[in-house]
């Protein structure tokens, strides 16, 4: 993928005074058409088994149970994975992850040297009848020593209320962690998500949204004839370890960054355990 790895597309202190005044900031079209093409084309040919990964980490509703369960690596051949992590190991998506205007918001935002706690595709398939609560991207889920606060949301098909787009709570992001356990209780969601403080985030394919990962969020159901997909990345110090083991994570910018032209597979050692 072709990104425009020669331009500094930098992070004003005006984006940035918004973002930690809201919580998030539209940054509009990063994907160019063709760069779309690739990465929707990219994650079909992931979800068919068309292109493996021996160590990555994906979610499938089970017809029988109605259950989503986890498999490590493709198991069937369909369009209907409702999640998949570890593509920070496919070379098209790590080009798309290290964009230079994301490099120049995570040095802003997090450092010079950075990881990725996470860089996954989410799906609602067509006629998805679930829905995702208010929560935040943090917690003791999570079981890392840093809260990470930058998450890149990536639109790969347009999204809005018709087919379960994304709502959010402007500023909720500065009430701090509001429930550990990352979703909100019940008596939880008319106190922190009231009516008449909740939009809807509007998006057409290949646009990004840096979002905080305090920030509150949900989504709804799909129950369109086409597939509502997306890609999100969460950046954080690259020094972040891992509760138990003290497990490091993928270096994407800084001293020992992957390589699109060279990265391997994902060890097994690091998808041992699901974190978030």
């Amino acid at each position: 993928m072709a990104t425009d790895d020669n331009k500094d597309f930098g992070f004003s202190e005006k984006q940035r005074a918004r973002f930690l005044e809201h919580g998030y900031l539209r940054l509009g079209h990063v994907l160019t058409e063709t760069e779309l093409s690739a990465l929707q084309q990219r994650i079909d040919e992931i979800m068919m088994g068309q292109v493996c990964y021996q160590h990555m980490r994906m979610q499938l509703l089970d017809p029988e149970s109605g259950q989503l369960r986890r498999t490590m690596g493709h198991e069937v051949a369909c369009l209907a994975y409702r999640r998949i992590d570890d593509l920070e190991q496919d070379p098209l998506f790590l080009a798309f992850i290290q964009h230079s205007r994301f490099a120049s918001i995570a040095r802003n935002l997090v450092g010079q040297h950075v990881s990725v706690f996470r860089s996954m595709f989410m799906n609602k398939p067509a006629h998805w009848n679930q829905t995702l609560p208010w929560h935040q991207d943090v917690g003791v889920g999570w079981g890392i020593d840093t809260n990470p606060i930058m998450t890149m949301w990536t639109a790969l098909d347009s999204a809005g209320p018709d087919n379960g787009g994304m709502q959010i709570v402007p500023g909720s992001h500065r009430q701090g962690i509001i429930n550990d356990r990352h979703f909100l209780a019940e008596d939880e969601i008319d106190r922190y998500a009231p009516e008449g403080t909740i939009i809807e985030l509007d998006v057409e394919a290949g646009e990004s949204i840096l979002l905080h990962n305090f920030l509150l969020h949900r989504s709804g159901t799909n129950p369109t004839s086409a597939a509502r997909r997306a890609f999100s990345v969460t950046y954080m110090d690259g020094a972040t370890r891992t509760l138990d083991t003290g497990q490091t994570f993928p270096v994407v910018f800084g001293s020992d960054a992957l390589d699109p032209e060279t990265v391997p597979g994902k060890p097994a050692e690091l998808v041992e355990k699901f974190y978030g």
